[in-house]
């Protein structure tokens, strides 16, 4: 008690002393005359014994107070100890079920004999055909449901067997069957429409020629069913017709539709020319121009045959619209007086002129030829290097990353290599149809000179002609 009226009496023996002084200060400064020593002890002492009784009341209220708490306190205690003895009680209860449960459990696998292998082969059973057909399509457009899993302690009854031998005989049957159904059915786009499909046995499904798939462990009564990203034409067409009912043909995969499912993600023809980038798209510009210029050069030697044969078939009429016929021309304006060297000479440099003209395009063809594999290499590396930079900031873990990544660096390779092998047989077709034809007129040109050193006169004449041809 003495220690409680310490501590509450020293704040208030400090403002005590503080304030009746400040109070005194303040009336006397008022009245304008400085009290004295007698009346400011005076004043303290009033105030104080007004704060002492001030203490002793709220030391009343505090002791009262103290004492509801003790009581508050006891009454807590008797609650707590309550509750111990109902928590004995419970856990005493749990135990005793526990010994009956236990007791129950032996009876049970006493009284079940050779009937817990026969729980546990159907609970293996159940489980294999979740397991099996949970992502399958015999549940889809059927009233059959896969058996739900049971847990490893329950008990299995006579209805719950006999439901799960129809459910075998009627999955059986469905691998069977080809069901036409209406669902719920999404399309590439997100957008569910109910439409017609078509299941095949645990194959496949599909609508208005596409296949479709659906989500792992959907097992609901009516599934939402998704068409996959792209279908195979030549199959697209083969199902479409199927189901209109104009064939009686359909694709079929073994494989559950994974063989299908592995076609349709695989990138078309213009996904794949995309995957080449800038690189891919030099080397089909490149090879579209040297298949262009080849193309024109070699209607331009058809042409230049076809003339040539005409003038062969009319040596003494010469043309200006044939080669032979200019090498001819030039030929017959030179006179006799000529050595017979100058007159070589003369005719090798009539034919030279005219070679360019026959081989022209070969070089940048071949050029084509040459530079587009390695523009696909380079590509190739370009692409191997970003493949090996996913690899250094993602890791290894996912190996599809990886065949991605070289599948697209690839392309370059693939594209150079189009590119370049029919480039290749163009040149080949070029150059021998260029030397078939610088053949016939070095021949014909050595005939003519050779008739001209022959003949006194000088003049070709259609002898030497019908000899040569």
């Amino acid at each position: 008690m003495s220690a409680w009226k310490s501590l509450l009496l020293s704040p208030v023996l400090v403002a005590a002393m503080a304030l009746p002084g400040v109070a005194s200060l303040a009336s006397a400064q008022d009245d304008g005359a400085t009290p004295s020593l007698g009346q400011l002890l005076e004043s303290l002492r009033t105030d104080s014994d007004a704060a002492e009784a001030r203490d002793r009341q709220r030391l009343a209220a505090l002791m009262e107070d103290r004492e509801a708490l003790r009581d508050a306190v006891n009454e807590a205690e008797a609650e707590r100890e309550a509750a111990r003895e109902r928590r004995d009680a419970l856990e005493a209860t749990q135990a005793e079920q526990r010994e009956a449960l236990e007791a129950v459990n032996e009876r049970r696998r006493n009284e079940a004999g050779d009937l817990d292998g026969v729980f546990g082969v159907a609970q293996s059973a159940i489980g294999e055909l979740r397991d099996d057909l949970g992502d399958g399509w015999l549940t889809v457009g059927t009233r059959t449901r896969l058996p739900a899993r049971l847990d490893d302690d329950a008990i299995i009854d006579t209805q719950t067997l006999e439901s799960l031998g129809r459910t075998f005989a009627a999955l059986t049957a469905e691998t069977g069957r080809g069901v036409r159904f209406e669902a719920p059915i999404a399309d590439a786009e997100g957008n569910v429409e109910r439409r017609e499909a078509i299941r095949l046995g645990d194959f496949l499904a599909f609508s208005d020629g596409k296949l479709l798939t659906r989500d792992v462990g959907d097992d609901s009564r009516e599934p939402t069913l998704r068409v996959v990203s792209h279908t195979p034409e030549a199959a697209s067409q083969a199902l479409r017709a199927f189901q209109q009912g104009d064939g009686d043909r359909v694709v079929f995969d073994p494989t559950r539709g994974n063989v299908l499912e592995a076609l349709s993600q695989q990138p078309t023809l213009w996904e794949r020319f995309q995957q080449g980038g800038a690189v891919g798209y030099v080397i089909v510009v490149l090879g579209i121009a040297g298949l262009l210029v080849a193309l024109s050069q070699y209607v331009y030697l058809l042409l230049v045959s076809v003339r040539l044969r005409r003038q062969l078939r009319s040596p003494d009429a010469l043309r200006d619209d044939n080669p032979l016929g200019r090498v001819l021309g030039r030929f017959a304006a030179l006179g006799r007086e000529h050595a017979p060297e100058a007159l070589e000479a003369r005719l090798d440099e009539a034919l030279l002129a005219e070679k360019p003209r026959l081989e022209r395009g070969q070089p940048l063809v071949k050029l084509m030829a040459a530079v587009a594999p390695l523009l696909g290499l380079l590509g190739t590396v370009t692409g191997m290097i970003g493949t090996f930079q996913s690899i250094t900031v993602f890791g290894t873990g996912d190996p599809q990353l990886m065949a991605g990544g070289i599948s697209q660096a690839l392309v370059t390779t693939v594209l150079g290599l189009i590119a370049a092998v029919p480039l290749l047989f163009a040149h080949t077709a070029l150059s021998s149809r260029s030397r078939e034809l610088l053949g016939t007129l070095e021949g014909r040109a050595s005939a003519v000179l050779a008739e001209h050193l022959e003949t006194p006169d000088g003049h070709t004449g259609t002898q030497a002609h019908a000899h040569t041809r």
